[in-house]
């Protein structure tokens, strides 16, 4: 009778990983806030008066928007905060679990305005600025108001087409390239804000 041969699977290389990759290119949570939620977050913004969205360098025509700034100090956005860091926290552990310790820009309500309201491709994170760890995105008009203005995340040369639904949060690694494209009919108002951490080691 003859033995079976053992087999001895082949590798590239004899390197031993103690650990795997397990962060996500991204994770989304639907309907985190309800319609009337978001047109509250929507007054917010539009109450606090707009200036001109720039980018890191300055004034770009990679960018066409109008943004304001919330605080946890501003009347009323106490709620908005915690509810956001909740689920920030939850997401974090079950898709990133990066070293996280706050939100400490705020957020940027961002209205995009058709024609050309936009955001061309991009990373959050720069050299010599504050740790991102994590960006977040959430969605606070109706998709049937506007149209375009699509969120897209790219995780190879192909982009994914992110949650479009009205209170729906979108989360993803700073360092992840992603763009709004044009909004050619209406407008598209956004909550965005970045997570901080310590340096990534």
């Amino acid at each position: 009778m003859k033995k079976n041969k053992k087999i001895i699977p082949k590798f590239n290389n004899s390197s031993w990983n103690f650990q795997l990759d397990k962060v996500n290119s991204y994770a989304f949570y639907k309907e985190v806030f309800s319609k009337e939620e978001c047109e509250k977050i929507i007054d917010l913004g539009k109450n606090k008066g707009f200036i001109e969205g720039l980018t890191m360098g300055g004034k770009s025509n990679l960018r066409d928007s109008y943004i304001s700034w919330l605080y946890p100090t501003d009347k009323d956005t106490d709620w908005l905060f915690r509810k956001t860091t909740d689920l920030i926290l939850f997401l974090n552990d079950k898709y990133f679990n990066f070293d996280i310790f706050g939100l400490n820009e705020g957020f940027q309500f961002t209205n995009y305005k058709a024609p050309s309201g936009k955001y061309g491709k991009h990373v959050d994170k720069s050299y010599n600025f504050p740790v991102r760890k994590l960006s977040i995105s959430i969605q606070l008009t109706n998709p049937e108001e506007y149209e375009g203005g699509e969120l897209f995340l790219y995780d190879g040369d192909d982009g994914v087409i992110m949650e479009k639904s009205q209170g729906s949060l979108i989360i993803f690694p700073s360092y992840v390239l992603h763009e709004v494209t044009p909004v050619t009919k209406g407008e598209r108002n956004s909550l965005v804000t970045w997570v901080t951490g310590n340096q990534f080691k």
